[in-house]
Parts: C-alpha cells; structure tokens; sequence
C-alpha cells in the first residue's frame, strides 16, 4: 500500500478519538493527504471553528501519520478529489443518511472515473467537536474578542441578533435551520441601548448609564459563545471613552459601534429630529482615535454609525464623513437610514465601496425591513444588524398572555400559545 494515496476531509477544530479512528483506518491504506475544511466550509454549516485555519493546520502537520496537508474550501470533496485523484477516500459511516448522503453519493461517482473506492469504518459514537465545544461554552474574552473579524473574512454576510438577555441571547446562539449541506444561524448578538433602555422602563436618551449596562452584558456572556456587538449611543465623553473600551474588551466584547450625534439623545428613528446635533468630523475622529490607542487588541473593532441621512445631511455629508472616519481608524461604517427603502443606503455604498476608504458595511434594516440579505451583500454590505426585533417580538406575545389571563380568569386558553416550561428548561443547559 505505499504507493497508495488516501484522502479524509476534517475540520479538526477539537481533535478526539473520532478523528484518530478514521486517522488509522486510513493510513492503513496508504499515503494519507489530509483536507483540511477552510473557515469558509466550516462556517457553510455551523459555527466558525474556535482555532483558526493556520492553527488548525498546525496541529494536523503534526500527526505521524498525515503526510500532507491542503486546504478544503468547500463541503464538496470532487474540486480535491479530482486534484490528486486518491485511491481512497475514508470517511466514517453516519453521512449514508441525513444532509451529507449527497456528499457522499459525489465522493463515490467522482471515486469510479479512476476505480477509486470509498471506506466507511463505523463512525464513533457520543463524540464530536460540537459537542465538547458545547462543554466548553465559555470561552476566554481574547477568543471570543476575535471571531467577528473572522467571520467577516469567511462569510459573505455577518447576521446579527438583537440580545437584551441572558435568555434571548440562548435564541441567538441555538436557533438554526438547516437546509441541505447548509446551515442558517445567527453569527453574532447586538447589545442595542434601546432594548436595554426599555427593558429596564427608561427612555432611550442614555439615562441607563453603561455601568449598568455592562453589568447586563456579563450575565449574557456567561451562558453564550458567540461574538456581541455594543450599541454605545455616541460613546459617552471623550474622557470616559478608555474606560469602557477597557471594560468592553475585559468582557469579550468584539466591537462597539458609536454614533456621530452628540446633545441629549433621540432615537434616529423618530420623524421629528429637531433639536438633535452632529458631531463636528474633527471630534468625532477624536473618539475613533483614542478607541484605536487604547484597545489592547486589534481584533476588537471601531464601528462608527452616520447619522448624515437621519439628519437630512445627504449623501455628501455622508461620503466625507465616512471617508475620515475611516482613515482615522474605523474598522466599520454603518450607514444608517429610517427610510421605507435601502435607496439612499445603497446609493451611498455604491460610492464607497469603490473608494481607497473602504471598510466593511453595517446595515440596519429595521425601516426597509423588506429588503432581503442577498441584496444587502449585492451592494455591498457585510454585516446586517436586526436591531430590536426580540424586544419588540416579546412584548406583543406579553401582553396579549396578560390580556387572556384577565379575560378568561385562568391560563389555560393560553397554553397552546405560548412555549411549555420543559422547553423553556431543556434551552437552559
């Protein structure tokens, strides 16, 4: 057999006793060349890997019996397996059923155009990568810091979830639905000050200080993994600004998105903006630079949200704006808009996008709701926000059980309605 070559695919993100069976089983059959499943693949369908690919590689080049190791960039094997053309393919025997049986009907036609053959040892039970991660929920605040920049370089779009607590950030974090070799999920959670605010019965004109807010914050990293954005209004003073990033990063938070509107806060969806003020570029640029000094990591990301269109400004307040917020150090743009259509959004990225500025794009489509993801990545957005839809889901359902229980005086008409206490339970681990 040592002329033989042997392909296995892994993601090897948590290496255990599985990947070392079909290891084995492989090397058994000859040279055994390791793909090894690029972020991109991973994140096709399901969380991006804790280790990043060159660290992953690392520790696959380090296996005795791996002689080599290439990159996979997809979920479908045939771009490698037509490459080097293995006279066997190894893969553990689950994916004969469920969303990989495609896969493998792919492996074993593109197998017979050089009578290569497929082994399939027994796959090991009660074990994988997921599941240990699951164990491992809390991550360290340095490695959760950095997977929004990853994700950023391996998804076409980064979709965010309004996060107002520990609870709503477990919806976040598990609801899925999967579709063929594909997997739709949430990659991130937005910490807005409007959900916060109201959560706690305060208007949204930062009264509801951050000490406050980022006591919340702890207790939804706590019981979660994935990446959180901090919604910071304008970022508070210039003098205070260090703290909270120091506080921000210390948590795990992966960025923070500070707005140019300085005065008294008022929500940019309002129709009636009178009264609110922006920020001169010079000060606002101030803020960008003192957050690039004094985060510890550069993986923790400077958004800097326009309010030019809120204000009535126009697209070439918003240009100017956007093009020295990003040479001052901004690491994202979110253009924000409360029009029914992206029109003056996409009109603004088209421009942008094209110049030496550019940064990725933050939309959040909260007026022009029915604008689609695929339309946002078309124009070039990377990163989408639905900013306040838990808050606003949750309360509707809220009252309406209140109403019911007053109405019929018991909670049973209720009860097909709403979520069974078991549920609620087995979403708590």
């Amino acid at each position: 057999m040592e002329n033989k070559i042997v392909y296995i695919a892994l993601s090897a993100d948590i290496l255990h006793e599985g990947h070392i069976n079909i290891i084995n089983t492989a090397s058994k059959y000859g040279k055994v060349i390791a793909g090894l499943l690029t972020d991109t693949a991973i994140s096709s369908y399901k969380n991006i890997p804790t280790l990043n690919y060159k660290q992953r590689e690392i520790v696959l080049k380090n296996i005795k019996l791996v002689k080599k190791v290439i990159p996979q960039h997809t979920l479908d094997y045939r771009p490698n397996l037509n490459l080097i053309k293995p006279d066997f393919v190894v893969h553990g025997d689950d994916w004969k059923t469920g969303p990989q049986s495609e896969t493998r009907k792919q492996v074993i036609s593109t197998l017979k155009k050089w009578g290569g053959k497929l082994i399939e040892p027994k796959y090991t039970k009660n074990i994988s990568s997921t599941a240990i991660k699951s164990k491992l929920i809390n991550l360290s605040p340095n490695n959760r810091v950095s997977i929004l920049k990853r994700l950023l370089n391996t998804k076409k779009i980064v979709r965010v979830l309004e996060s107002h607590s520990p609870l709503s950030g477990l919806i976040a974090e598990n609801v899925n639905i999967r579709k063929k070799n594909s997997i739709k999920q949430f990659d991130a959670m937005w910490s807005s000050s409007l959900t916060d605010s109201s959560l706690k019965g305060k208007p949204d004109n930062q009264v509801l200080d951050f000490s406050s807010r980022f006591s919340g914050l702890g207790d939804l990293l706590d019981v979660t993994s994935k990446p959180l954005i901090f919604d910071a209004d304008n970022g508070g003073r210039i003098e205070h600004l260090s703290y909270s990033i120091k506080t921000l990063e210390r948590l795990g938070v992966s960025a923070i998105m500070i707005e140019d509107k300085i005065g008294l806060k008022k929500n940019s969806l309002f129709s009636d903006q009178s009264g609110s003020k922006q920020d001169t570029i010079k000060d606002f640029c101030k803020k960008i630079q003192l957050i690039k000094k004094v985060r510890k990591s550069e993986d923790f990301l400077i958004g800097a949200r326009i309010e030019s269109f809120i204000l009535g400004k126009g697209l070439k307040d918003s240009l100017k704006r956007a093009s020295a917020y990003s040479e001052a150090g901004a690491d994202l743009i979110l253009i924000h808009s409360k029009e029914k259509t992206p029109k003056e959004i996409f009109s603004f990225s088209k421009i942008f996008r094209k110049s030496k500025y550019s940064k990725p794009l933050v939309s959040v489509p909260s007026t022009y709701s029915k604008t689609n993801e695929t339309m946002l990545i078309k124009n070039g957005f990377q990163i989408v926000i639905y900013a306040n839809h838990m808050l606003r889901a949750a309360y509707p359902a809220m009252e309406n059980a209140a109403i019911s229980i007053l109405k019929n005086q018991r909670s049973y008409e209720l009860e097909n309605k709403i979520s069974s206490v078991k549920k609620v339970i087995n979403l708590i681990k």
